[in-house]
Order: C-alpha cells, then sequence, then structure tokens
C-alpha cells in the first residue's frame, strides 16, 4: 500500500534504541521508553499559507529526526508500525 502524507505532515518509523545501559545491563522491553528518533519514510507536498502559497518542508524522505515523546499519531501500514505527525513537532535533523 503506498500512503502519502498530506500538507505539513510527514510519517516516521521510530529507530530502536539500544537495550543495554552503559554499564551492560539489559532493559526488558516493558521497562524501554519509547525512542524519540526516527526516520522520515515520507513528507507531504508542504503548508498551505493563508494567500494559497505552498511552503515546502524542511525535511525529505531517508531524513534521521528527533521529535517529542509524546508527538505524533501512531499507525499501522503494511505491519509496521509508524507516526504520523506535523513537521513542527519535529525538533531537529540528525547529520
Amino acid at each position: 500500500m503506498k500512503f502519502r502524507p498530506l500538507h505539513d505532515r510527514v510519517l516516521v518509523k521510530r529507530v530502536d534504541s539500544d537495550e543495554k545501559t552503559a554499564g551492560g545491563i539489559i532493559i526488558p522491553d516493558t521497562a524501554q521508553e519509547k525512542p524519540m528518533e526516527g526516520k522520515v519514510v515520507a513528507v507531504g507536498t508542504g503548508a498551505r499559507s493563508e494567500d494559497g502559497k505552498v511552503t515546502p518542508l524542511d525535511v525529505k524522505k531517508g531524513d534521521r529526526i528527533l521529535f517529542g515523546k509524546w508527538s505524533g499519531t501512531e499507525v499501522k501500514i503494511d505491519g509496521d508500525d509508524l507516526l504520523i505527525m506535523k513537521e513542527s513537532d519535529i525538533m531537529g535533523i540528525l547529520s
């Protein structure tokens, strides 16, 4: 199935975090926090201003990003757990 977010929305796949601490302690799945890092899977066309002009998004497909802990809406597409969020929920791009 193909999915393209509308306007200023972005489709993100979470990047799995490490299952061990720096000291080597293994953290069980139930105690792990959801990662706040992800990879952009698809982007919308951009935000539309009041005068009808479209402003393209700063993020693009393939970018690694940081986003807020409670950002986005969780969806399941083709068996993958993904997030749909507005570009304003993204804090930055990792390079």
